[in-house]
């Protein structure tokens, strides 16, 4: 049971650190106006701050609680998410893993918006005029993770035979 939520809570930090670090990097050597292209006409490295909730939205917002109502719902889902993963012996594989790739992207957001009142994306892609909202790191583990949750979710669970 204990090995089990090491492996778990350890994946989350792996996933908290590797999000800090590559902010890290593109907040010391990336400008604000600087794009990096890394496949042409499809995905650039930015530099943008996002003081909303996913893709943006809220980010216009001039309310002085927004911050504050982002912070509070997060850690709430923070401690939730952490409060599932306490009890990892009981889940299977996938649906510990989605768990402690959301705990992880979640914290690592969750600590820039604490720190700093805002959120470093740096990923973008795009086709022509096409432009996906730009995320990090923290964003893809939640998406992967949510994704696994839901497969795991909508996977058919076999029914003990009946005798």
């Amino acid at each position: 049971m204990v090995d089990c939520r090491v492996r778990a809570y350890g994946l989350a930090a792996v996933v908290f650190f590797v999000d800090r670090l590559t902010k890290s990097l593109i907040e010391a050597h990336v400008s604000i106006f600087d794009v990096h292209t890394v496949i042409p006409g499809f995905f650039d490295i930015v530099h943008s701050q996002n003081r909303g909730v996913a893709f943006g939205l809220m980010n216009d917002s001039t309310s002085a609680w927004r911050t504050v109502v982002l912070v509070v719902f997060s850690a709430a889902a923070l401690v939730l998410v952490a409060g599932l993963l306490w009890r990892a012996a009981r889940l299977d594989r996938w649906t510990v893993t989605g768990l402690a790739l959301v705990l992880g992207g979640a914290a690592g957001n969750l600590f820039d918006r604490i720190v700093w009142g805002r959120v470093t994306d740096f990923l973008e892609f795009y086709i022509r005029d096409l432009h996906w909202p730009t995320f990090n790191v923290a964003d893809s583990c939640i998406v992967i993770g949510s994704c696994m949750l839901l497969l795991e979710l909508l996977k058919s669970k076999r029914q003990p035979a009946q005798t």
